[in-house]
């Protein structure tokens, strides 16, 4: 998918956002901002974009999420259990009512057996109640896994959004 194409998924989320009441607040791990970033090029957006969490580290995930440090021991980062807490938490943290979190191994290091390089976890939220889990195992480098992301990202947001019934 080429930039114009992911601006025009990003925007037509916006409309939907608008027509049916969703503010959204992301956050991220593996995508850096990538998502925010996006939504942020459409203009308006600060009025169906409430905010968006970079939390790289284990210790930001704590601090501006609320992530249980038992959680990140018990499972890591790059978990289910800890993109659940990541999505409830940023909207515990933020004021919208529908949030997506993704946590992740973008490579080239870092992967295991059970986690290799392209695993990445999903969570969306919806008044505080998951409503998305999604582990997905991307191919390619580092700059295709994290634009993967950001596609299965903003696809799900969108479909979310044009069920108003979420």
């Amino acid at each position: 998918m080429h930039s114009e194409e992911i601006y025009t998924l990003a925007e037509v989320l916006g409309k939907q956002c608008l027509e049916n009441n969703f503010v959204l607040v992301t956050a991220e791990s593996c995508t850096g901002g990538l998502i925010a970033q996006t939504i942020t090029d459409i203009p308006g957006s600060s009025n169906w974009f409430e905010r968006g969490f970079v939390t790289y580290s284990n210790q930001s995930k704590i601090d501006c999420l609320k992530v249980n440090a038992d959680t990140l021991k018990v499972y890591g980062a790059v978990s289910q259990e800890v993109a659940n807490e990541m999505a409830v938490g940023a909207l515990s943290m933020g004021i919208g009512n529908l949030s997506i979190s993704i946590t992740g191994i973008a490579g080239p290091d870092g992967g295991s057996e059970s986690k290799p390089v392209g695993s990445v976890f999903f969570a969306a939220s919806h008044h505080k109640k998951i409503i998305v889990e999604h582990r997905a195992d991307f191919i390619g480098d580092r700059s295709m896994i994290r634009r993967k992301a950001l596609l299965f990202s903003l696809n799900t947001l969108l479909k979310l959004t044009l069920n108003p019934q979420v």
